[in-house]
C-alpha cells in the first residue's frame, strides 16, 4: 500500500468513527478521557523511554534547544498532560447545546445547535503533548482526530497514541476515533488532499510547516501562525513589574509560542528602566537586540537589525525598541505583530481601553504576562493551539472552537405558502 493509499484508508476509518462519536453520550466520552489520564500516569516510564529515543536523535541531528525543550517529556510534564485531560472531563460538553431559540411570526421556533466538525486533522511538530491534547479535545467535542506528528517525535507519539487506543477499547468507543498518520512529509501532503473526508486541518509548528499547509491544502485550514508577542511598558508603569513580566515572558520558556519576543518601552521610562532590565536579562542568559535608542542604555546588548523586529526567535533572544508613546507602540505592533498575543503594562485606564479596542491580536492583556495566552490558563482545559486566523476561531482552540452550529427548527405543521 502506498503512503497515499494508507493515508486515505485511515481517513475513511476516521470518518466512519466520527459518525459514532457524533452521538456518543458525555458519560462515555468522559470515561475514555479518565482512562487516558490514568494510562498516562501508569505508563510514565515507557513514555519517557520512548521520548528519550526521540530526544537523543534530536540532539544528534542538531535540533535547537528550543525544539528539544518542546520535545522533552518529564514526569512533571506527563502529570501536567494528565491533569489537562481531567480538566477537559470537568468541562461541559458543547455537543447538542442549543442557543438563541426564538419563535418566529410564522409559528416556527428556530435556534442553533452545537455539533462536531467531523474529522479534525492536526499536523504538528516536536510537541508530543499535542497528541494527547488533540485526542482529548476532539473526543470530548465529538470529533475524530487525524494526527500527523513530526518525525522527530515519532517514538513519543506512538507511545502516547497506544494509551489513547487502549482507553478507547476499554470504554467501547471506536479505535479509529484517533488515527496516527505516518510521520512522513508525503503523508502530510496526502492528508491535505482528503476532500470530503477531512473537515478541517490545523497546522501547529514553524513558519515552514504553516506555509506548506497553506500552499497545498485542498481542505479548510485554521492557521496557527507564529507568535511575535510584544509587551509595551507605558510611562506610568511600575519598573519592578516591568522587569518581572519581561523575565517571565522571555526567560522561563523561550521556545513556546506565547513567549515574549519584543519589548516596547515608553521613551520616558527608558533611561531608568533599561539598564536595570539589561542586568536582569543578562543574569538569565538572554541576548538583547536593541534599537538605536535602547542600545546605548543597555550595556552588553547587540544593535538590532531591521529583521529583528517582527521575528519569532523561540530562543533566549529579545528585541527591544523605544517608542514615543502609546501611539508609537500601537503603530509598531500594527507593522510587526502576528495577531497572536500583545500585552501592556500601564496605570492609565484610558490606555488600557485603547489597547483592548485597537490592538489586533487573538489575546490582548492588561498588566499580565504574554504567557497567559494559553488554553489552560484561560479556562479551556487543554488547547489545540492558538489560532491567528479569524475563521472560525481566533485564539486558543478549546471545546467550543471544535464545534460549529447548525440551524434547528421546531414546527407544528406550518407551511410557508
Amino acid at each position: 500500500m502506498t503512503i497515499d493509499e494508507e493515508v486515505r484508508a485511515a481517513g475513511l476509518r476516521a470518518k466512519e468513527a466520527s459518525r459514532a462519536l457524533r452521538s456518543a453520550p458525555t458519560a462515555k466520552k468522559d470515561a475514555a478521557l479518565r482512562a487516558i489520564a490514568a494510562g498516562l500516569r501508569a505508563n510514565s516510564a515507557p513514555i519517557k523511554a520512548a521520548n528519550a529515543e526521540d530526544v537523543a536523535a534530536a540532539r544528534k541531528n542538531g535540533l535547537s534547544e528550543a525544539m528539544i525543550d518542546r520535545l522533552t517529556l518529564t514526569d512533571a510534564r506527563i502529570e501536567g498532560i494528565a491533569r489537562a485531560v481531567e480538566e477537559i472531563v470537568a468541562l461541559p460538553d458543547p455537543v447538542g447545546r442549543v442557543e438563541g431559540l426564538v419563535r418566529r411570526p410564522s409559528g416556527i421556533t428556530v435556534g442553533r445547535m452545537h455539533v462536531p466538525l467531523g474529522v479534525v486533522a492536526m499536523i504538528y511538530e516536536s510537541r508530543p503533548n499535542v497528541t494527547i491534547d488533540a485526542a482529548a479535545l476532539c473526543l470530548k467535542s465529538g470529533n475524530a482526530a487525524y494526527l500527523r506528528g513530526g518525525s522527530e517525535a515519532a517514538h513519543s507519539n506512538a507511545a502516547l497514541a497506544s494509551i489513547v487506543h487502549a482507553a478507547l477499547h476499554e470504554t467501547g468507543l471506536p479505535r479509529d476515533a484517533v488515527v496516527l498518520a505516518p510521520a512522513a512529509r508525503e503523508a502530510t501532503k496526502a492528508i491535505l488532499g482528503l476532500t470530503g473526508i477531512v473537515d478541517v486541518v490545523i497546522p501547529r509548528g514553524g513558519e515552514g510547516l504553516i506555509r506548506f499547509v497553506a500552499e497545498h491544502a485542498r481542505v479548510p485550514v485554521i492557521a496557527h501562525y507564529q507568535g511575535v508577542c510584544h509587551l509595551f511598558v507605558d510611562e506610568s508603569a511600575d519598573p519592578e513589574r516591568a522587569v518581572a513580566m519581561t523575565i517571565d515572558g522571555k526567560a522561563k520558556r523561550p521556545g513556546v509560542c506565547n513567549a515574549l519576543e519584543c519589548l516596547l518601552v515608553h521613551r520616558a521610562q527608558a533611561p531608568a528602566l533599561l539598564p536595570k532590565l539589561m542586568a536582569a536579562l543578562a543574569r538569565e542568559g538572554v541576548e538583547v537586540r536593541a534599537d538605536r535608542t535602547a542600545h546605548p542604555l543597555m550595556d552588553g546588548s547587540v544593535a538590532a537589525r531591521d529583521d529583528d523586529f517582527g521575528r519569532e526567535f523561540l530562543a533566549k533572544i529579545l528585541a527591544v525598541a523605544v517608542v514615543d508613546d502609546l501611539d508609537g507602540a500601537l503603530a509598531h505592533i500594527a507593522r510587526y505583530g502576528s495577531g497572536h498575543t500583545e500585552a501592556i503594562l500601564t496605570e492609565r485606564y484610558e490606555h488600557t481601553q485603547r489597547w483592548l479596542r485597537e490592538v489586533d491580536a487573538s489575546c490582548v492583556l492588561i498588566n499580565a504576562s504574554t504567557r497567559f495566552n494559553d488554553g489552560g490558563e484561560l479556562g479551556l482545559g487543554a488547547e489545540l493551539g492558538i489560532a491567528t486566523s479569524k475563521l472560525h476561531a481566533y485564539g486558543p482552540m478549546g471545546l467550543d472552537e471544535l464545534t460549529t452550529r447548525k440551524w434547528i427548527v421546531y414546527g407544528n405543521g406550518e407551511v410557508r405558502g
